[in-house]
């Protein structure tokens, strides 16, 4: 009975605090001592109902021997009043034991519920303390998980600034690509041939020449046939 009271004072004032300081994922360890005051609370739930169990029975007890009490007492009085004096004094006598009983019974009742009503009191503090404590549990949870998406959000911003550098490289590539194309056809045009005015001049007249004697001919060839 002492062990379980000082492991449940020991489980009370456990600081989750400390045991959050030393863990690296917050979310799982509040997880892990709930798991804890879980199976804790099962076996102060166990003990607490064999204390209670000991009260019922020590009760039961009392209240059996209050009742041997009164029938003796009963007993005695018909005994008088049927004028069995002896008869009465066996059965007072057997009352008197039962009294010195009732005096120990009483005692062990007492102590019993005494030990009843304080495991019910850590009992009910236990599950008090863990329903506020889930309540800060979901709340350590979800601050674990948006940090843990604040942390993709910065890789990914990250990301975006690595893509922006990118971006700023190949404009600059893409300059010097432009560049270079522009020194090359430069430099095709300055290796390439002059142009001979006369040339293509003498072309002209000659191809007008030619155009003139197909001209000739087919006037030539439109009289002979009559079409003119």
């Amino acid at each position: 009975m002492a062990g379980i009271l000082d492991r449940f004072t020991s489980i009370i004032k456990a600081n989750i605090n400390d045991l959050l300081d030393k863990a690296e994922d917050p979310a799982k360890m509040v997880d892990q001592y709930m798991r804890e005051l879980t199976e804790s609370l099962a076996e102060v739930r166990e003990a607490t109902a064999g204390v209670m169990a000991e009260e019922t029975r020590c009760k039961r007890m009392m209240d059996e021997n209050a009742g041997e009490i009164a029938k003796y007492d009963g007993l005695a009085r018909k005994a008088l009043e049927a004028g069995n004096e002896d008869d009465a004094r066996q059965f007072l006598a057997k009352k008197q034991q039962l009294e010195a009983k009732n005096e120990g019974l009483t005692v062990a009742y007492d102590a019993a519920k005494a030990n009843a009503d304080k495991m019910r009191q850590m009992h009910d503090k236990l599950v008090s303390d863990i329903e506020l404590l889930k309540g800060r549990q979901e709340a350590i949870k979800a601050k674990v998980a948006v940090a843990k998406t604040q942390d993709k959000v910065n890789d990914i911003s990250a990301s975006g600034a690595k893509a922006e550098g990118a971006m700023s490289a190949f404009n600059r590539m893409e300059s010097k690509a432009d560049e270079m194309l522009d020194k090359s056809n430069a430099m095709a045009e300055l290796n390439a041939q002059p142009k001979d005015t006369a040339d293509d001049l003498a072309k002209k007249y000659e191809e007008a020449g030619s155009t003139a004697a197909v001209d000739d001919e087919l006037a030539k060839m439109k009289a002979e046939m009559g079409l003119n």
